[in-house]
């Protein structure tokens, strides 16, 4: 599999966002890409809610999901949109966060909701409330593709082992990663969280993230990854905008389960802890 990613500097502008997607699809199908991934938050990217309660539009309005489709039909690509913001799309009144799979003819292979949100206060005093605005979703998502079987979660999903067990189980081989990681957490955490799946899932993880200063004033760390079963790194596209391939070999999932076999070796816990 030959993967592109697009690492973006998105901003608030989600017609402008949407014309350089569509224009990075074509280069990466000119490039022999065979599917290109976009990160988090792909299409707009705004903490000022308000204005961004104006902009922001449904799953059936949103212009940028309507443009990436169009784009992955004429060109013939499948693209993998890390995820757009979406509004009045739950019952709650809250905001999806939701990734979609788009085949090469354009049609939606998968959505899957952002199950676990960012409610921190971290030591540089950044405070970040996404359950204010974005609601959970509930469903665990893997999808087929003439790749393999790819889970989806995104971003601060990255950080909960449980989410990509049940893609396992499931058959994923490629565990996919989107991301607007802020810069300090990222400086900590982002590289070690990616490997660590990547090897005790014993499967690729593909990370496209966002990068750099944004319209909105928030910096992210960049740092798009692909990472291979034994926790090799395939790419790093460290901070710069811009978009990379990579050659992915497939047979290194099978070659490298077969060396460690801990998902073969998995068992069921029980639910009580003994204390002692």
């Amino acid at each position: 599999m030959r993967a592109a990613i697009f690492q973006m500097t998105s901003g608030i502008d989600p017609a402008a966002n949407g014309d350089t997607i569509a224009m990075m699809v074509e280069r990466a199908k000119a490039e022999g890409a065979d599917m290109l991934f976009t990160p988090e938050m792909a299409g707009y990217l705004d903490r000022d809610r308000s204005r961004a309660a104006a902009t922001l539009r449904s799953e059936a309005d949103d212009p940028v999901l309507a443009q990436v489709r169009n784009a992955a039909a004429k060109h013939g690509l499948w693209v993998h949109l890390g995820s757009l913001p979406l509004k009045d799309e739950r019952s709650d009144g809250r905001w999806a966060n939701r990734s979609f799979m788009i085949d090469a003819d354009g049609a939606i292979r998968a959505r899957y909701d952002k199950i676990h949100l960012f409610d921190v206060d971290l030591a540089t005093g950044e405070s970040w409330r996404e359950s204010s605005v974005y609601g959970p979703g509930e469903q665990v998502v893997a999808v087929d593709t003439p790749w393999g079987r790819m889970g989806l979660s995104v971003c601060y999903d990255m950080r909960f082992p449980d989410l990509y067990r049940a893609l396992t189980n499931a058959g994923a081989t490629i565990l996919l990663m989107p991301a607007a990681f802020t810069v300090p957490t990222g400086q900590a955490h982002w590289h070690v969280l990616l490997r660590a799946r990547a090897v005790e899932a014993g499967c690729f993880v593909i990370a496209a993230a966002q990068a750099g200063v944004h319209e909105d004033g928030r910096e992210t760390y960049g740092h798009s990854l692909i990472v291979d079963p034994w926790g090799e790194v395939v790419l790093d596209m460290g901070v710069e905008r811009g978009l990379a391939l990579a050659e992915i070999d497939l047979s290194r999932v099978e070659e490298v389960r077969g060396r460690v076999p801990a998902i073969a070796n998995r068992r069921i816990l029980p639910a009580d802890v003994t204390i002692s």
